[in-house]
Formats: structure tokens, C-alpha cells, sequence
């Protein structure tokens, strides 16, 4: 684990209400694609929870930037980050988190809930890039189709790739979109999707009782405890 400080780049809004920051570092970070940081803006008080906060990666580790993304609040944090200008300097504390890929992972499976697409991006960027032979699928859930963070990059790279699949899911209001599912992620949709859950390495990222109840749908299936990996996202105000 190192500090290292980053050169604010720009930002891109990737849902009205989730911004993505990108940063030009000042050496290296030789983090793993599934990894995170600490986004330091008050070095005197590492302590302080407020201005002090971890968020993941949300672009593959070979790229010339890192990235991160958070749901925009009325938080400090928030405020500081959209504040942030061209070439202000942030201190940055990675990598960090052990739910990371591993490339002899050759089928693994994603379920994802709102910002915990993050590290997915990550890690399905890091693949792509690296044209690596994986068998990729993604359950994203949501609360409305106007919430689907990353949308365009994983119409991309799903239609450019064949080795990814990607399922939607929302919880409010009736999608637009034939092809997404209708309310929440459960056993059966799981099973009607992809037969072959019990040979997947299968990352759960999201919200707490989300995770929760993912990793329990997993395990009623009889996936494998050992191939199942799983990061709660707390206090991201």
C-alpha cells in the first residue's frame, strides 16, 4: 500500500445523480482490477470519516488515469470532489480489498446492485483490454433504468465482445426495454439465465443486505462457498 498523490483530470457523468473522477497519478499504483482507495482530502485528520473515504477503481489498472465514482449526496465528501479543479492535486491511499480477479478464473459471474458496479467495470475493462479468454455474465440491478451507471460502455463491450453477457434489472416503474427483468434478482431468474452457476467464480458488490441476499441465493443453489467473493459497500454519503 502506498500514497501517492493525484492531478484531477476531469469528470463524467455517468447517471444524473453518479459522477466518475479522473486523476493523473504521480507514480504508479499497482493495484488489481476489484481493488479500491482512500481519497484523502483532510491529511491532518486521517480520522476524519467525513472527508476521508474509500472508494473503488472503476477503470482497468493499465490505463493511463485512475478512476473512481461515487453517488453524488450533499455530503462534504461529495462537495469536495465536485469542487475539485484541473490539476488539483488529491492524495490517494491503495490498493486495497481482496475481491480482486484472478486470470485463472476462466467463467465467473458478476451481481451487482447500484454503485457496486464499480469494481466490475474494473475488472470487465482489465479483461477486454487484455483480450483474455473468460466467459463473463452480469447481473446489474437497479431502481429505475435511469439509474444503470456504465450503461453505454457495457452495450459496448457486450456487443463488441462475445464473451460478455449482461442482464438488467429494475425494482420501480415498468422498463422500456423487453430484455430487462421486472423487480428483484432472485433464485429463479438466476437459474433461467445461466444454467451453470456452480462452475462460475461468482463476485457479489453492492449494499449490505443486498450482498447478503445474494450470497444466500448463491449458496441455495449450491455454488461453491470457496468461489464465491463478496464486498459490501458502507457509509458511501
Amino acid at each position: 500500500m502506498v500514497e501517492i498523490k493525484g492531478k484531477f483530470l476531469e469528470s463524467i457523468n455517468r447517471t444524473k445523480a453518479v459522477k466518475s473522477f479522473r486523476f493523473v497519478p504521480d507514480k504508479k499504483i499497482n493495484f488489481q482490477a476489484g481493488q479500491f482507495a482512500q481519497v484523502i482530502f483532510d491529511e491532518a485528520n486521517r480520522g476524519n470519516k467525513s472527508l476521508n473515504k474509500y472508494l473503488s477503481f472503476s477503470c482497468s489498472p493499465e490505463k493511463g488515469y485512475i478512476e473512481v465514482t461515487k453517488r453524488i449526496s450533499d455530503s462534504e465528501f461529495s462537495h469536495q470532489l465536485q469542487k475539485l479543479k484541473q490539476g488539483e492535486s488529491v492524495l490517494f491511499k491503495a490498493p486495497m480489498g481482496n475481491c480482486i480477479y484472478d486470470e485463472r478464473y476462466k467463467k465467473i459471474a458478476f451481481l451487482a446492485g447500484g454503485i457496486g458496479i464499480t469494481p466490475v467495470i474494473s475488472i470487465i475493462e482489465y479483461i477486454i483490454m487484455n483480450k483474455l479468454s473468460v466467459d463473463v455474465c452480469l447481473f446489474y440491478a437497479n431502481r429505475t433504468e435511469e439509474d444503470i451507471a456504465f450503461k453505454d460502455e457495457l452495450e459496448n463491450w457486450q456487443q463488441n465482445n462475445n464473451i460478455l453477457r449482461v442482464t438488467y434489472s429494475v425494482d420501480e416503474g415498468i422498463p422500456t426495454d423487453k430484455h430487462y427483468v421486472r423487480g428483484f434478482l432472485n433464485k429463479d431468474i438466476l437459474l433461467s439465465k445461466i444454467p451453470d452457476w456452480n462452475e462460475r467464480f461468482i463476485f457479489v458488490f453492492g449494499p449490505p443486505s443486498m450482498v447478503t441476499a445474494m450470497e444466500n441465493i448463491c449458496i441455495g443453489i449450491a455454488c461453491n462457498k470457496e468461489m464465491i467473493k463478496t464486498e459490501s459497500f458502507i457509509g458511501y454519503a
